[in-house]
């Protein structure tokens, strides 16, 4: 089934005003595209895509305004197609007359916003985008640490939402616990983000459900995060070799998109808490572009050098 977004969703989460046809705001949104109408205003509908909002700036008000009357109510009643969802007027701008009563004649919403062109642009299609992108849900606990997001995952009953919580009395974020919702922005990110009814909630084995908000404050949860790592946790399995040096890098494909990930054995005495906030800092000190592996193994190579030199 096609996702898609009402007219009202987006209404009440940007604060739009809405001119006329407030009862038609179920109206749906089937693309995160935002139209420009400017070649429409001169009469070219060949390529006219009538499934978009259609956004009017200053610059298309102000070409509209060298129409006639007659002129300006033609082109306006072509715009208004049946898929149509709605037409939005930027900068608090008056709507031509012809449009409002093109849109009242087609029962299509004309909304309104204070917001300059550019940026009302961007935050719609911020929204859409979110809100249409494809979505899929992993079992794992998303934790903001250091601006970095990490999600931790594992089996059942390896000590997740333990470790998440333990982070949380540190000082970071939870943003999701149990199953985290996740989606593409920019094509090259992934955002994580917590169901509806899991939101700021976890769920700690002898315990029950608890509320960070409640026991930790605000400042303890976030309602999304980019996923910048993935800490896998399996027990310790003493057959099995552990990466010592950092040097091989996995990755995880979340949505065609492939994420850092690194894993971590489990077992009695280790703090765990501790571990992932290190791989955190040191995932971000990549990103800044310090990487300690290499660092070692330049120093390695200078002292076989030295060594060799010296024999």
């Amino acid at each position: 089934m096609t996702k898609s977004v009402t007219v009202k969703q987006l209404v009440n989460s940007l604060k739009l005003e809405v001119h006329n046809g407030e009862e038609f705001l179920d109206r749906k949104i089937l693309t995160d595209d935002i139209s420009r109408p400017g070649l429409e205003l001169t009469g070219y509908f060949n390529y006219y895509p009538q499934e978009r909002i259609q956004l009017f700036g200053r610059t298309e008000i102000s070409f509209s305004e060298q129409m006639t009357s007659d002129e300006r109510l033609i082109v306006m009643r072509r715009m208004c197609q049946p898929d149509t969802p709605a037409f939005l007027i930027s900068r608090g701008l008056t709507p031509p007359k012809e449009l409002v009563q093109a849109t009242t004649e087609k029962s299509i919403p004309l909304l309104l916003s204070p917001q300059s062109t550019t940026r009302l642009s961007s935050n719609v299609t911020n929204f859409l985008e979110a809100e249409l992108a494809e979505r899929i849900a992993m079992h794992g606990v998303l934790v903001d640490i250091y601006g970095m997001g990490v999600m931790i995952t594992g089996d059942s009953g390896v000590g997740k939402s333990e470790t998440a919580l333990e982070l949380i009395k540190r000082g970071h974020r939870l943003v999701a616990d149990d199953r985290i919702e996740l989606y593409v922005i920019d094509d090259k990110k992934i955002v994580g983000e917590p169901p509806e009814i899991l939101s700021h909630l976890m769920e700690i084995r002898g315990i029950g459900i608890i509320d960070v908000v409640n026991l930790f404050g605000v400042g303890s949860i976030r309602l999304s995060k980019v996923v910048n790592l993935v800490v896998n946790l399996e027990l310790w399995d003493k057959e099995k070799t552990y990466d010592r040096l950092g040097s091989g890098e996995e990755k995880q494909r979340i949505l065609n998109v492939d994420v850092p990930k690194i894993s971590i054995p489990v077992r009695t005495g280790r703090n765990l808490a501790i571990i992932i906030e290190s791989a955190a800092m040191n995932t971000r000190a990549k990103i800044m572009g310090y990487n300690a592996t290499e660092t070692f193994e330049r120093n390695l190579e200078k002292l076989i050098k030295k060594n060799s030199t010296g024999q």
